[in-house]
Parts: structure tokens; sequence; C-alpha cells
């Protein structure tokens, strides 16, 4: 307890599947929390649970592809609590199409979701956090964003371009006291991955690639996000921190 103790944080998709994970572990670690979520009301839910707990921690209607939104996020966490110390840009979408049937519309809703998301993050947040002496951001990726996988193009895209991005920005803020890292989850089970759980096809090639032989459910990834949020992985930046069960060790 206490890891994240007077650390202000901000993470995106909060409500529900990995996002709302992260939002309750941080609780428990002593964060105060701005929780975002493009849906009102499993946002403000994840936000009451907290609050009955005894955390601290307010809801933030938010699409993480619109730049005037992550300027109302980034007023509302300055207001609420003076500063930002972590920011965590969990929400994301999926595409399982290849190049050819991919149509532009999909191409451009997943890259806005997955990758200028993140960029508008890190953009709107880091001034905040120069101001405060430094900070931390972890951007989740993918395993997709690392390996090729079969009728993923545009999610590849967009997931390699956050790897990319996050060493940039470990680079260039270094210097601020910033760290910038990106976790790569293999399949994890949430309300947004349940419908591909379901094709047999899909679970037999996890267990069949993933060395640990299941999938992971959202709190193993919370816990090395909260690692990489908290200064006990203060001479990490700039790496990717896979977490799949041992599906890219082959």
């Amino acid at each position: 307890m206490g890891r994240l103790a007077g650390k202000i944080a901000v993470i995106t998709g909060g409500g529900d599947g990995m996002g709302a994970s992260h939002c309750k572990l941080f609780s428990q670690e002593g964060a105060k929390l701005v929780v975002t979520d493009r849906r009102e009301e499993p946002g403000q839910r994840v936000v009451d649970e907290i609050v009955a707990g005894g955390g601290e921690a307010v809801f933030v209607g938010q699409d993480v592809a619109n730049e005037d939104d992550w300027k109302k996020v980034a007023a509302a966490t300055i207001e609420h609590y003076g500063k930002t110390d972590i920011l965590i840009n969990n929400a994301a979408i999926a595409s399982f199409k290849s190049a050819k049937d991919a149509t532009l519309e999909e191409w451009n809703l997943i890259m806005d979701v997955c990758a200028k998301s993140i960029f508008l993050g890190c953009k709107h947040m880091l001034p905040a956090m120069q101001a405060a002496g430094g900070g931390s951001i972890v951007n989740i990726s993918s395993i997709s964003g690392i390996a090729g996988m079969e009728k993923q193009a545009a999610y590849q895209a967009g997931k390699g371009a956050v790897r990319l991005l996050s060493k940039s920005i470990a680079v260039d803020y270094a210097k601020y006291n910033i760290r910038c890292n990106s976790v790569h989850p293999g399949a994890v089970r949430t309300r947004g991955t349940s419908r591909v759980m379901q094709n047999p096809g899909f679970i037999d090639a996890i267990l069949t690639n993933t060395v640990l032989g299941r999938v992971a459910e959202p709190i193993e990834l919370s816990y090395p996000v909260l690692f990489l949020a908290s200064d006990e992985s203060s001479f990490v930046t700039g790496a990717e921190v896979v977490v799949d069960g041992g599906y890219t060790a082959k």
C-alpha cells in the first residue's frame, strides 16, 4: 500500500476492463484519480466505487481523439488537484481486417483512437508534469505493436506508432524528469474482448501460442503499469514492457 501516495493520476478508458482495474489498484496504492471515459455511466461507477472505499477520484467525460476534450481533462486535473504526476493512456479500440479489406473510415477511426489520442494526451498533459518537476507516462500498446499478426493492419499500425512515440517522448522529456514507457499486453479478458474470446479459433490460437497457456486477467496488466507509474521504476524510460504470457517469446 502507498506506492503512489501523493500522486495525481489521469487514466483514460477507465470505465471498465483494464482501465477500471488500473484505477482501482492505483487508488488502493494512494493515488488521487481523474478517470476518463467516453461513456459516463461506467466511468462514474468506477469513481463512486473508489470514493466509497475511501479514495479520491473524479470523472471527466472524454473522447480521447478530440483535442478539446484533452484540454478539458488537463484543466480539470489542475482544478481538482493542482498538478499531474501520472498519465495512463489506456483507451483503445481494435480492428480485425487486412489492409485490402479495411475501409479508409475504419483506418482513420483506429488511428484516431489508438495513435492520435496518445499524441494528444501527451501533448496536453506534459506541461503540468513539467510544472510539477517530473512525472510518468505509460502508454498501453499491444503485442500487435511489436510482432506481425493476421488481419490487424490498422490496429498494428496504431499500436506500433504508440511504441515509437513513447520512445520519442522518453528522449525529449528526460531532462524534465519525465519518463515514458509502453506496455504491450497479449490477450486480456475484458468486456471489449468478450466477443473475440467466444471464437473457438481465436482461443485455440492463444492457448497454442501463449507459453503460459491462458488469457490474462486485467489485474495482471495493472501491476506492471503500477510499477512503471511509481517511483520504483525511476530508471526505466523508453522501455517496452511485454505482458503476454510468453506469446512473443517463441
